[in-house]
């Protein structure tokens, strides 16, 4: 049996009152304007009708005002007992409470203290909240109720909406950037037979209409570059995808990933394209180029600087991979140097890229504030990326880096099905020795590749991550809705 707080009871109570007036949960309303362009209207504007949820409420004898708001705007209602019969406004002050829905119209004006109000014809009530809002004055801080109740901290905190609305914007102007540029988005499936597109631990479900397991999307990429098989020359996604791995301030298991690809494009047409869509995307949104992240200003509109991942080990490590060049090599020097990883993972699992990529993050990474772009990555670490022409040890590939935080992955992509069914082969024997992020063989990628590949350089970027460093926000989930969580015990 649920209990309810003495506010709450009252409130259920009221339900029964205002049904003797109307309907306390009506159909719809008809608005004229929404909150945040009403209060911009010049005084003397009539006919104006409005909604949104009632935060403030100053109750009076003949006359009350009230503010209401929705997701970008707020506007305060004067209700006046003259105005909207004695009935009316009896039934505003008896049953009407902060929380509620409500609709109102009436004519534009500026009070004395200079707040845009509108003077209420008539108001139509439009849903009763059954629970008390918290408290303005305490609000909701608390990160756990945060991510929890997510409604309630877009209701009480204005920083929470400014995020959110920030983090569409962000997402519209890529879409508009890209489609500008001659990218056509297109849909992949979520629900796969093979684990594929990245180096990550993958979900299993189970399909009952075809007695199947299937694995959640790890990455959009390989069915991304079936598509440039069919023909299609730019193309990208707005992925939502999944990852049975660690989470911390940084990293979720499910996450909003965008990747693209261009037939005909290499990495480093990529390294300008990316450059220019960040610069150009930021600025819009963020009305600069130069931002503020955890009091260090940061300067984007210089050109970015190319690092390799050989120097900036050896420069943060003392270790050259070109000469330690295998995993048994890697761990004994590593040991040697006392070098110590904060993971969940058995680094004596790993393969020697993936080995790498854990010194890499260990000891360089949060050293790149400035945007850096990461190059010249050991070919181990990307099974589906080209390998240089120069020397096949390596890959053509890039990362993005801003303030220790990978923003983008780029690749020239790896279009020869041969090779390609060797490296992946290769991957499925690191699986079968313990590497748990390491790739599957798949069959049905490699026939598509055997129909012939355009040259492709192919990227992804992670939503959530760029816009948790672009914003400052301590924990990525700031940057998501609704975040997974564990059950309450109740």
């Amino acid at each position: 049996m649920r209990e309810f707080s003495e506010q709450e009871l009252v409130r259920r109570e009221k339900i029964e009152e205002i049904k003797k007036y109307c309907n306390p949960y009506p159909e719809r309303y008809e608005i004229t304007h929404e909150l945040k362009d009403a209060c911009s209207l010049p005084d003397g504007s009539k006919e104006i009708k409005v909604a949104g949820r009632i935060v403030f409420m100053r109750k009076m004898g003949k006359m009350s005002f009230i503010k209401i708001r929705d997701l970008e705007g707020e506007l305060q209602l004067s209700i006046k007992i003259d105005m909207v019969g004695e009935e009316k406004y009896k039934f505003f002050k008896t049953l009407v409470d902060v929380g509620d829905f409500i609709g109102a119209e009436g004519e534009i004006f500026t009070t004395q203290t200079g707040e845009k109000t509108l003077r209420c014809d008539n108001f139509t009530f439009l849903g009763k909240a059954l629970k008390p809002l918290p408290e303005k004055f305490h609000g909701v801080t608390d990160p756990e109720i945060c991510y929890r109740n997510r409604y309630l901290d877009l209701i009480m905190n204005e920083d929470t909406r400014k995020r959110f609305l920030l983090k569409y914007e962000f997402i519209k102007e890529i879409r508009r950037f890209l489609e500008d540029d001659g990218y056509i988005e297109i849909e992949t499936p979520v629900l796969s037979n093979k684990a594929s597109g990245a180096t990550a631990k993958p979900f299993i479900a189970h399909h009952n209409a075809l007695d199947i397991d299937v694995y959640l999307r790890i990455a959009p990429e390989t069915y991304l570059k079936r598509a440039v098989v069919g023909g299609f020359t730019k193309v990208f996604e707005f992925a939502r995808c999944f990852r049975n791995e660690g989470i911390d301030a940084t990293h979720l298991q499910d996450f909003t990933m965008i990747e693209g690809y261009a037939a005909y494009y290499n990495y480093k047409d990529n390294m300008l394209l990316l450059e220019k869509m960040l610069k150009t995307v930021i600025e819009k949104v963020f009305g600069s180029l130069v931002i503020t992240i955890n009091d260090q200003e940061i300067d984007l509109s210089k050109k970015w600087e190319v690092v390799s991942f050989r120097d900036l080990i050896l420069k943060y490590a003392s270790i050259d991979i070109k000469e330690v060049n295998t995993k048994e090599e890697l761990l004994k020097t590593i040991k040697e140097k006392n070098i110590v990883f904060e993971t969940e993972d058995d680094i004596e699992n790993l393969g020697y890229g993936n080995l790498v990529d854990a010194l890499y993050k260990k000891v360089a990474r949060p050293h790149l504030i400035e945007p850096t772009f990461l190059v010249e990555h050991p070919i181990e670490l990307s099974p589906l990326a080209r390998a240089n022409d120069s020397d096949k040890t390596l890959t053509d590939r890039f990362q993005l880096v801003i303030n220790g935080a990978e923003i983008i992955n780029a690749y020239s992509e790896l279009v020869d099905p041969i090779d390609q069914e060797q490296r992946l082969l290769h991957q499925a024997e690191l699986k079968s020795q313990g590497d748990e992020e390491a790739m599957m063989m798949d069959y049905d990628y490699i026939n598509a590749m055997e129909y012939g590949m355009p040259p492709i350089s192919g990227w992804g970027m992670g939503i959530d991550r760029v816009l948790q460093v672009l914003t400052g926000v301590p924990n990525i989930k700031d940057n998501v809705l609704f975040p997974l969580m564990r059950p309450e015990e109740k």
